[in-house]
């Protein structure tokens, strides 16, 4: 499959609540972890055999506790696994985004830790017991089938352990066939050896036939370096591309990269077109300039009216003069759309105003805007103004979260004719045009050349910024 068709496909199931991921060895590999041969290497020299000419892993691991006993294979886990390592680019990204539903054979803990770095709830579940009982406010469900490294003794690694699966585990086996039934999957790190998968798979399409659900998952495409000589090289080339058309009776489409950097790119584009569709909007208004307050205020509520209609987020943090306006006219939007769950399209935090302690708000109200803002992957600037002293001047929360926005790497979207904060931002935007957008053909230059176009009619603000949003979410 297409790359660019895959995130596109994707990218509407997690926008659709219908994601889940699949991780396999490949994901922990680029923490620092072992992949399964070099976890089973030690045990295979006790053996005497070579792992490099071992195909069957599986085996191995049964053929050592037939000799020793399972406790040495569980410490040799303890030894690979027991000290924690840092997530990946990887594992970030994914973290980022909404889904909702994991699923691992991994035991080690990099998933959960990343998830919950990023202030998600997530309820683990690698015992039958555990998945009986659900844990409150949850926000991610992580099922690790083949066990967690805190319980070495009870993971599934040997021959005989993966034989007895579907009856010591068959709560996980029902599980996992009801997402996969459900949801759309992306399998990331995957080799597809696993046997118990493998059942899971053909039951449902034996039951499904040609209405199975649609799943994804990342190859590396086969690479002649890898090789000694030519005729080898082709040869696992023609298995790899049978092993992929296999696939497709499951529905799982398979999505060739030449080098695994290309999964973070690919994540990297799908959490980037994501974030896009959640716009912050910031600015303030004691002064309208050129403009009068009522014409601005219908403006305003147009605009958040046409970001529902068009599906964006809408985050604001009801700048004083714009907010109520900006609001007003998101949620006649979304009230008019029936959605049923308003706070998924619109998100709207006034700021604390009573801190009597200047430091103490100053602080807060930092790690209020740096929330806020990094909920979006878009930042819209109007006006940006306030009263100080008699005297009308920029507005320094607007530039500070201009200054949060570029750290966080927001779009910047400045309506530059409204003047003030918005106009310094749009300036400074332009002057760095090349360095912001290197790829750029010009399009996306013209678009933003139209915001620093002055006009009478506030109304113009509307397709303007539309104009630009459309092209960044492409971008």
């Amino acid at each position: 499959m297409d790359v660019q068709h895959f995130i596109k496909q994707y990218l509407r199931e997690i926008e659709s609540g219908n994601a889940a991921i699949f991780a396999g060895a490949g994901l922990s590999v680029g923490a620092g972890y072992v992949n399964w041969k070099e976890l089973l290497r030690p045990l295979a020299e006790e053996l005497k055999l070579n792992v490099d000419e071992e195909h069957d892993l599986v085996a191995l691991a049964q053929y050592h506790e037939n000799k020793f006993n399972r406790q040495r294979i569980s410490q040799q886990l303890l030894n690979e696994m027991a000290i924690e390592q840092a997530p990946t680019a990887n594992h970030k990204l994914l973290a980022s985004l909404p889904i909702s539903t994991y699923w691992t054979t991994n035991y080690d803990k990099l998933i959960e830790s990343t998830l919950t770095s990023v202030k998600k709830v997530v309820d683990v579940k690698y015992t039958n017991d555990q998945l009986a009982v659900t844990k409150p406010k949850r926000d991610v469900v992580l099922y690790k089938m083949h066990g967690d490294i805190d319980t070495p003794n009870n993971t599934v690694l040997t021959r005989n352990e993966y034989e007895k699966y579907p009856h010591s585990h068959a709560p996980f086996i029902t599980a996992l066939s009801g997402d996969l039934v459900s949801k759309t999957f992306l399998f990331i790190g995957f080799s597809f050896t696993d046997p118990n998968l493998h059942h899971v798979l053909t039951n449902i399409r034996i039951q499904f036939e040609g209405n199975q659900r649609n799943h994804y998952c990342i190859l590396r495409r086969e690479n002649r370096a890898d090789y000694n000589d030519e005729a080898t090289f082709v040869r696992a080339e023609t298995r790899q591309q049978l092993f992929a058309d296999d696939l497709g009776r499951f529905h799982i489409n398979v999505v060739f990269i030449d080098e695994f950097e290309e999964v973070t790119q690919i994540l990297e584009h799908i959490s980037r077109l994501y974030k896009r569709k959640t716009v912050f909007v910031s600015g303030s208004a004691s002064d309208f300039g050129n403009w009068s307050q009522s014409n601005t205020e219908d403006a305003l509520q147009g605009l958040g009216r046409t970001l529902i209609d068009q599906d964006y987020r809408l985050v604001s943090g009801i700048g004083l003069g714009i907010g109520n306006a900006l609001i007003s006219g998101a949620i006649q939007s979304a009230y008019q759309k029936q959605f049923s769950h308003l706070d998924e399209r619109l998100i709207m935090r006034p700021f604390p105003q009573y801190i009597e302690d200047h430091v103490q708000r100053a602080e807060i109200w930092h790690c209020y805007r740096q929330d806020l803002i990094g909920k979006a992957g878009i930042a819209i600037f109007i006006l940006g103004n306030k009263q100080s002293d008699g005297d009308v001047v920029v507005a320094d929360g607007v530039l500070k979260e201009f200054e949060i926005a570029k750290k966080l790497n927001l779009a910047i979207v400045p309506v530059g004719f409204s003047g003030f904060a918005a106009e310094q931002i749009w300036q400074e935007t332009i002057a760095h045009f090349e360095e912001i957008f290197p790829g750029d053909n010009g399009e996306i230059r013209a678009l933003y050349e139209t915001l620093g176009r002055a006009t009478d009619n506030p109304m113009e603000m509307i397709s303007r910024v539309l104009d630009v949003l459309n092209a960044l979410s492409k971008e």
